[in-house]
């Protein structure tokens, strides 16, 4: 299973394994070799150009006028390539709980039936997108082979539509922008068609066919789904998308499935308007912030920030009982204060830290438990992507929900230490001397230029300077600058598989965004968000009792969905609720971004728990149970924060 948001765990391949026309893995490795080199000049562009961007606006005090439209388009190519670079590497993120149990054979058949699946949605997404909504009158086939020639059958489409609207900086017709939709689709269609020519072909038909019964069986039966009122809502988003992610389907594909379904079959509404969704999801500059930051966090790996802040830490507390935890949980509050990417964070402090650790005696286990709940506990901590993905999706102030999250993850790390040391004290690990001033001034000052980034990040965004987009550029200036003129660390031979590593994980969580998007899009205008509001308001209890379902049901998403899918889909159905129970609104983020971190890092579900377990190289079995009384630790964070408001909403 693979994430994207919240940054975690390597991807598991569902791909046939019956290669007899071995001509078309070239295919496969061409398109994801193309897309990954495109997506990363992109990416190298788009930095320059918002770095251009911030010096003209701060120095020179002139923005480009066309800078962020530029921007914008590049990201939704961005995105799509991405999309596609992840698929054909198998990143997106997806649950593999059920296949782990499968036998080999029960594993081929669900990856034909996954490929199946995204192969027909992305061609029913393509012709809803160039598809007409309204056919033109014609009187003949000559006719009509004349308005498909001259484009004017294809007008009134998504796409035809687009054709004629202009951006009004760089004055170009907006399809340029959803043409990255159409050209990602077909990609997309290529390499699963690719995929099951090197299938078995009896499964390959067999698996055709039943999913063509099924359909069938559900599109004849629409009148009576229809008799059942909003509960063929539950058949849709939530058995269905349950069923296709049981098999593997990636989660940002079963949000689109079950919405293309519901409004082909339960509705008359054109499915082009899941395109149009798609592209909204996408368009919103504020999450340009995203691959500026993953790329971030994989600097800091690279160019040796990481590994001398936690130097840093570890001469000054290493020594205590108990000690490499502590630094272990320090390191991931301070480092993902520059990511905010939990991958990056991991990937940054497992190499530095656990060779020491088991050195002490420490156990795997323990170390993969207490790694694991310190991503839940770092989803807090700005500038956390779950933070700005959050306050773009549900129309809050990221400065704010910076300032909101601090306290509370300061709350979250200490219980985690509290049980960290607890539980040091019945292990006995080896206590090493107490480090001498003159190590600790030395450690302090060469990390120091190091130190100083999550400082700058979390001034310049807290304090309204400049916005999260802008900062995660200067922080890749300044990790850069760094890198080569103070630890003259820098791999260059790194650079190319940190661009498209940050590419592809930029197109796994952008396509969740955009596809739950469409789905909440479509639970709106079924009414279901009333309905809920309503019950929600009728339940007993009022907010407390609104509280604590809250606290449950993001939980139990979180294990499930994962963060970024649960907080895109359901943040915005429930905080119309959260306004009129007269709730601040970062409160209850803080606490639906932590409870949901408590199920994504939890097993045996939670993909990042998962995460946790492939970077730090254990076996997710072995360090099941010793990763609960860390999850109890959060859970009663989680109960004290929502408890005093004013842990989250003290300093705003």
């Amino acid at each position: 299973m693979t994430d994207g948001g919240s940054g975690l765990a390597a991807g598991a391949a569902l791909a046939p394994e019956y290669t007899h026309a071995r001509w078309t893995l070239v295919i496969d490795r061409v398109i994801a070799g193309a897309v990954e080199a495109l997506g990363s000049a992109i990416l190298v562009v788009e930095v320059c150009l918002l770095a251009t961007d911030v010096f003209c606006r701060y120095v020179l005090d002139n923005a480009l006028v066309w800078g962020d439209e530029l921007a914008t388009v590049l990201f939704l190519w961005l995105t799509m390539l991405g999309a596609v670079g992840a698929y054909c590497r198998n990143e997106h993120m997806r649950s593999t709980a059920l296949l782990r149990r499968m036998r080999p054979g029960g594993i081929e058949i669900c990856g034909i039936l996954v490929t199946l699946l995204i192969a027909v949605f992305a061609l029913q997404l393509l012709a809803a997108a160039i598809w007409p909504t309204v056919i033109p009158d014609y009187t003949g086939l000559r006719d009509l082979i004349g308005l498909i020639v001259s484009g004017d059958f294809f007008a009134s489409g998504y796409l035809g539509q687009e054709a004629t609207d202009i951006l009004p900086a760089m004055q170009i017709p907006r399809i340029v922008v959803v043409a990255g939709i159409v050209v990602g689709l077909v990609l997309i269609l290529i390499v699963s068609v690719d995929r099951l020519i090197r299938s078995r072909p009896t499964l390959v038909l067999a698996s055709f066919a039943g999913l063509l019964a099924f359909g069938a069986a559900i599109y004849l039966g629409r009148d009576l789904l229809a008799g059942l009122g909003n509960l063929n809502l539950v058949l849709f988003f939530v058995v269905l998308v349950a069923a296709e992610i049981a098999i593997g389907v990636p989660i940002a594909f079963a949000f689109g499935i079950a919405t293309m379904s519901y409004l082909a079959v339960m509705t008359d509404v054109p499915l082009s308007v899941v395109a149009s969704q798609m592209d909204q999801g996408m368009s919103n500059p504020v999450l340009l912030a995203i691959p500026l930051f993953v790329l971030l966090g994989l600097l800091i790996e690279v160019t040796g920030i990481a590994r001398r802040l936690i130097d840093a830490i570890s001469a000054f507390i290493g020594h205590l009982p108990g000690g490499l935890n502590i630094v272990l949980v320090a390191a991931m509050f301070l480092v993902s204060g520059i990511s905010g990417s939990k991958l990056a964070d991991m990937a940054a402090v497992t190499p530095v830290l656990f060779p020491e650790m088991e050195r002490r005696g420490y156990q795997r286990s323990e170390m993969i438990a207490l790694l694991s709940t310190s991503g839940a506990m770092a989803e807090l901590i700005p500038p956390s992507l779950v933070l700005i993905i959050i306050g773009t999706v549900c129309n809050l102030s990221i400065q704010q929900l910076f300032i909101g999250g601090l306290l509370p993850a300061a709350v979250a790390a200490g219980a985690l230490i509290a049980v960290a040391v607890l539980r040091s004290r019945r292990f006995g690990y080896t206590v090493v001397p107490r480090a001498s001033g003159a190590t600790r001034i030395r450690a302090l000052v060469i990390a120091a230029p190091g130190l100083l980034l999550p400082l700058v990040i979390r001034y310049f965004v807290v304090g309204g300077i400049a916005t999260a987009t802008e900062v995660s550029t200067i922080g890749l200036i300044y990790s850069l600058a760094t890198g080569l003129l103070i630890y003259r660390e820098f791999d260059w031979r790194r650079c190319y598989p940190m661009l498209a590593e940050t590419v592809r994980l930029t197109g796994s969580i952008m396509l969740i965004i955009s596809m739950a998007t469409g789905m909440g899009w479509a639970l709106t205008q079924s009414g279901f968000a009333a309905e809920l509001s309503d019950a929600l308001l009728r339940a007993p209890g009022g907010r407390f009792v609104f509280i604590a379902l809250s606290i449950v049901l993001f939980v139990v998403l979180g294990s499930v969905l994962e963060g970024i899918p649960a907080i895109v889909l359901f943040g915005p159905l429930l905080f119309p609720i959260v306004k009129q129970f007269g709730i601040n609104e970062i409160h209850y983020a803080v606490i639906a971004i932590l409870a949901m971190s408590i199920g994504l890092f939890s097993p045996p579900l939670g993909v990042g728990y998962y995460g946790a377990c492939a970077v730090g190289k254990c076996d997710p079995d072995t360090a099941a149970l010793a990763v609960l009384p860390y999850i109890v630790a959060l859970l009663a964070s989680v109960v004290i924060i929502a408890a005093f408001p004013w842990i989250s909403t003290g300093f705003l």
